[in-house]
């Protein structure tokens, strides 16, 4: 255990919330599930960056007016809206975010924005064949534009609860020599302590009855390496070990979300 970094002492993890500048929002505030509360007035993005908002999915599961989401059998794209969408996040300093998004709407969205994008928290395809994971053609796609994508955790993402940490963070690794330690981090989705009322919303929503949904929605059981935000000095193990060295674990454990977070969450004119 190399105790002698601080990537690994007890209480070490410290929640990393963007920062805001100036005053075109309150603190305290994150992201969106999505874009659909913009409804269909591209104007509403800057009211809700002005209420707090600093991120939001294009996309939450199905299509809305923006574009195409990954489990949709079509993908139609980005649509006109999401264009001027996009156009408006950049400019009021709302970061994209493509983690339920469809491949191609993922595509033509790292075309049309002004800054990096980010996938929050999705896996590479290749290590887990799921809707919810990115092809390498995004992924190469972000990062070339300065993107960051966060490895995810949860459970349905990464193979189940039997996946091991070492599987894991071999994937993170990989990753890290194919686009490059400054484009990887980790989002663990770490959905911890809520109700499975809610997990049956997050699955139904209103577009669809209850019935309709082939399996009763529920939380999937957690790897037992990974439990919450305590378990992140494991994790930091588990990338040295794949091979990292402690700038890169410092990178993929959160200093790339904040430098991120420090180039796109200001107002265009800001920049």
């Amino acid at each position: 255990m190399r105790s002698h970094l601080g990537l690994l002492e007890p209480g070490a993890v410290k929640v990393a919330r963007p920062v805001l500048r100036g005053d075109s929002a309150p603190r305290g505030q994150g992201p969106t599930r999505h874009t659909s509360p913009f409804g269909d007035d591209f104007r509403l993005v800057e009211v809700f960056r002005r209420l707090g908002v600093q991120v939001a999915q294009l996309t939450y599961n199905i299509q809305n007016l923006v574009g195409g989401a990954c489990y949709d059998p079509h993908d139609s794209g980005l649509t006109r809206f999401g264009r001027h969408v996009v156009a408006e996040m950049n400019r009021v300093g709302m970061m994209v975010d493509l983690s339920h998004v469809g491949d191609r709407t993922c595509l033509d969205a790292i075309d049309a924005s002004a800054v990096p994008v980010s996938i929050t928290h999705s896996n590479p395809g290749w290590f887990f064949d799921n809707p919810r994971n990115k092809p390498a053609e995004v992924i190469r796609a972000l990062a070339d534009r300065g993107g960051v994508i966060g490895c995810c955790l949860y459970p349905n993402v990464i193979g189940g609860e039997r996946t091991t940490r070492d599987q894991f963070c071999a994937m993170v690794a990989r990753l890290v020599d194919e686009i490059g330690p400054e484009h990887v981090a980790v989002g663990s989705d770490c959905t911890q302590n809520w109700s499975e009322e809610f997990v049956a919303w997050l699955r139904n929503g209103r577009w669809q009855p209850p019935e309709a949904n082939p399996v009763v929605p529920k939380w999937p059981e957690w790897p037992e390496w990974f439990s919450g935000p305590a378990d992140f000095p494991v994790l930091a193990e588990g990338l040295f070990d794949a091979g990292l060295d402690e700038k890169a674990v410092r990178g993929v454990l959160g200093e790339n979300w904040m430098r991120l977070f420090a180039d796109v969450l200001v107002p265009e004119s800001d920049r």
